[in-house]
């Protein structure tokens, strides 16, 4: 089953956006994602709706962050991306017929719902400024610049 990595490649995108003092475009976002940019816009369309993006058109446009990274949670970015499903285990079928599956379905899905619920409470308790705070400590542990951790194109 493949991944899905809207949330982590959001939340790139949205720590680098931080350190910028100008507008990301979606190409140069695209790029820091290893994506097509009509995939960056599908993105920051539901982060611009839930008011934590905003974006300018024309020569020096682009995406801006539009809230303080202390008001953001992992959690309202997943919201805003979608809801992606957090858990890539799943069922051997869906509707089982044999009664033994049925128990064991049952068994499971309380238990992957129960882990989501975790899951989604602890991704409500850290916000882009801890993440933000994290990196700036892993860059100057590296001993590298800004610059060169920049995706620049």
């Amino acid at each position: 089953m493949k991944r899905d990595s809207r949330l982590s490649g959001v939340l790139h995108c949205l720590l680098h956006m931080a350190e910028l003092d100008r507008p990301a475009t979606s190409e140069w976002l695209a790029h820091a994602m290893q994506t097509n940019p009509v995939v960056v816009r599908r993105l920051m369309a539901g982060l611009r709706d839930a008011g934590f993006v905003a974006s300018a058109k024309g020569h020096g446009g682009g995406w801006v962050l539009c809230c303080p990274l202390e008001r953001i949670t992992l959690r309202d970015i997943h919201e805003a991306v979608g809801s992606p499903q957090l858990l890539a285990v799943g069922h051997r079928e869906e509707r089982p017929g044999c009664l033994v599956e049925q128990a064991v379905n049952a068994a499971l899905e309380q238990a992957y719902r129960q882990a989501e619920s975790v899951l989604l409470d602890r991704l409500g308790t850290v916000t882009l400024a801890a993440l933000s705070r994290d990196f700036h400590h892993r860059l100057v542990a590296s001993g590298r610049s800004l610059h060169e951790v920049s995706h620049e194109l």
